[in-house]
């Protein structure tokens, strides 16, 4: 039975996040997140690499013999990542220069393969096109986080050269938070594991508290109504 789609969302956002959760992908999770822009033009990146690739998985799964599955959806990725990789050389060319070497290794992204492979492998288009929506968006969303946090406290900006890669229209996101700049440690790699390690802690004590309500909410229901 296909997973529904409400789980599928719920499962990329929050439950089954690719940082938040699955601890995959931490190599650009830890290297580019030194911005929120950076972090949002590689999850934009990631994403669409990710809902591709399941949406061609899932169409030629009943083609692809077992044997040979692995080394097709390395193919197919790596196409992919290579016309990712081509167009943001060539219209977005400044993003281009910090997360250019970052884009070639989406290939090997634990992710991407990983979502091909247990779940657009299994299951139709549409299920895998919203799966792997969900998962990029989920993961974006965790990079972004990461990237805002760690420029807040190590450059004092939020957003900073954002108009690079969503156009001018979108400069009034660049904001300076302060002058004197922030703390080096955190635009290093020991700030960007210190950041992940926090939020970690943070969606598991938030996991555990949504648990308990909804377990007490259970038990209210299920309780015997006296006479």
């Amino acid at each position: 039975m296909s997973t529904p789609f409400r789980t599928l969302v719920k499962d990329g956002l929050w439950n089954n996040n690719v940082v938040f959760a699955q601890m995959l992908a931490l190599c650009p999770s830890m290297a580019v997140t030194t911005s929120g822009t950076n972090g949002l033009g590689m999850g934009l990146a990631t994403t669409a690499v990710l809902v591709v690739s399941n949406v061609l998985v899932a169409l030629i799964r009943g083609v692809v013999s077992q044997e040979v599955r692995i080394p097709v959806f390395i193919v197919l990725i790596a196409s992919l990542v290579t016309i990712v990789d081509m167009a943001l050389n060539a219209w977005l060319h400044d993003l281009y220069k910090v997360l250019g070497l970052f884009i070639a290794l989406i290939v090997v992204n634990c992710a991407i393969l990983g979502r091909a492979e247990a779940f657009a492998s299994k299951n139709g288009v549409w299920p895998s096109l919203v799966d792997g929506l969900a998962m990029g968006i989920g993961f974006t969303f965790a990079l972004t986080v990461i990237g805002l946090i760690r420029e807040c406290l190590g450059s004092g900006t939020l957003f900073a050269q954002a108009s690079q890669l969503l156009g001018a229209n979108f400069a009034f996101l660049e904001i300076r938070l302060h002058d004197h700049g922030g703390a080096l440690l955190m635009i290093l790699p020991p700030g960007a594991f210190a950041v992940l390690g926090f939020l970690l802690a943070g969606k598991r004590l938030l996991d555990a508290r949504l648990e308990a309500r909804r377990k007490t909410a259970a038990a209210i229901d299920t309780a015997p109504v006296e006479a």
